[in-house]
């Protein structure tokens, strides 16, 4: 069975730049919570803290396209480089303000910057992946475990900053991301032999590339649906298992539901798929959608954590499908732009989600806003539907590749 993954890393850098990257791309999922763990402590204010990483969370969202597209165009050492640095001094910046008691306005704006210059590692790996693999189906693999490593880096690094900041210091989590970030990021961008070659800038060498925009908007429609989805079941899961009387489970419940969409990741990666990454893409949302539909109607722990279990089986497959399509379709002069507008997708989509299903949840209970989740899900299959089969501006080329006509 990981005969698919042992070939794909035997190929020369790809272990290194992957486990690196994996590193690298920590912040991801501690940063967030970090702020909110380092201000709830100085402030006393679960608001102010909630505000503040929701600064962080917007700048990174707003930003991240533009990265992917400087990436593409100036190459990924350089880029990176210049990130991680500033990420490492925006998010210093801000735990000194906390700290010290600066105005809060302080705060808010490193927490922007730091966002902002969060680098977009998950969306370099997977273009260093295209540019090493020409076979569709290794990409496939290599697309698969990166979706495990991401279910990995969510798995540890909620666990790893709580458990530093709540036993340790309320500085120590952001402190452990910004080395993680800084210098996994610096060791990832000095890989040189695996780094996609850098695009030039529109107008040096002609026209730049289009945009195949009749399959990235669908797809961004997807990724953002399916962050709806995961940011409204995450506050949902802790709100039934409080209901229930037992909130310490919530976390718990989340990683048997990370645990299930890890365990398809790895399986998927390791079969040889005969249907096309977009065919794929709208079975894998329409999963999703019926996967968290019989939420609605748990009423115990036990049987939410066997439910949970199984409905992470269709989060890697739809997202695995996601980025394979994304690297079909999009030129590759604009593949980490592409890859960043997924991500972006996904990221914007889960504070809006997290809101709605929290007022769901004052109004009429966990289960009822267990359906925000399922509308998300109705959303992501609908948009998958749009996605170009054939015809005007969709051309299929000899490598099997989709590419704008």
């Amino acid at each position: 069975m990981f005969s698919s993954y042992r070939r794909i890393l035997s190929y020369p850098g790809t272990f290194r730049f992957s486990m690196i990257g994996l590193v690298a791309r920590l912040p991801i999922s501690m940063v967030g919570l970090g702020i909110v763990l380092l201000v709830s402590a100085a402030r006393d204010s679960y608001g102010v803290a909630g505000a503040v990483s929701a600064a962080f969370m917007i700048a990174n969202a707003g930003f991240a396209i533009l990265q992917g597209r400087l990436l593409d165009r100036i190459g990924q050492a350089t880029v990176l480089a210049v990130a991680s640095v500033g990420f490492g001094l925006g998010t210093s910046l801000l735990v000194t303000s906390v700290q010290a008691d600066w105005p809060i306005a302080t705060s808010y704006v490193f927490a922007a910057v730091s966002g902002a210059f969060l680098p977009q590692i998950g969306s370099s790996v997977r273009a260093r992946w295209s540019y090493v693999l020409d076979k569709p189906a290794e990409l496939q693999t290599a697309f698969a475990l990166e979706a495990v490593l991401d279910e990995a880096v969510f798995i540890v690094g909620p666990i790893l900053v709580t458990l530093l900041a709540t036993t340790w210091h309320p500085v120590a989590g952001l402190a452990v991301a910004i080395i993680a970030c800084v210098v996994g990021t610096l060791a990832f961008s000095a890989q040189r032999s695996t780094e996609p070659p850098a695009h030039a800038r529109a107008g040096t060498f002609g026209p730049r590339v289009e945009m195949p925009w009749r399959t990235v908007v669908p797809l961004a429609v997807v990724a953002g649906a399916l962050g709806v989805l995961f940011g409204a079941a995450e506050v949902t899961t802790v709100a039934f298992a409080d209901e229930q009387g037992h909130k310490a489970w919530s976390g718990g419940l989340l990683a048997l539901w990370a645990l299930g969409s890890l365990t398809a990741g790895i399986i998927t990666g390791a079969i040889h798929w005969r249907s096309g990454p977009a065919t794929r893409v709208r079975w894998g949302a329409l999963a999703m959608a019926c996967a968290m539909s019989p939420l609605y109607f748990v009423g115990s722990l036990p049987l939410m954590g066997v439910a949970l279990l199984v409905a992470g089986f269709a989060i890697a497959p739809t997202m695995i499908a996601t980025m394979s399509l994304t690297e079909e379709a999009v030129p590759s002069g604009r593949l980490t732009e592409g890859m960043a507008i997924m991500q972006t997708g996904l990221v914007m989509g889960v504070a809006p989600g997290a809101t709605l299903s929290g007022l769901v949840v004052d109004h009429q209970g966990a289960s009822a806003a267990y359906l925000v989740s399922v509308a998300a899900g109705v959303v992501a299959a609908v948009a998958a539907q749009l996605i170009p089969r054939s015809g005007p501006g969709v051309t299929q080329v000899t490598d099997g590749s989709t590419i704008a006509a």
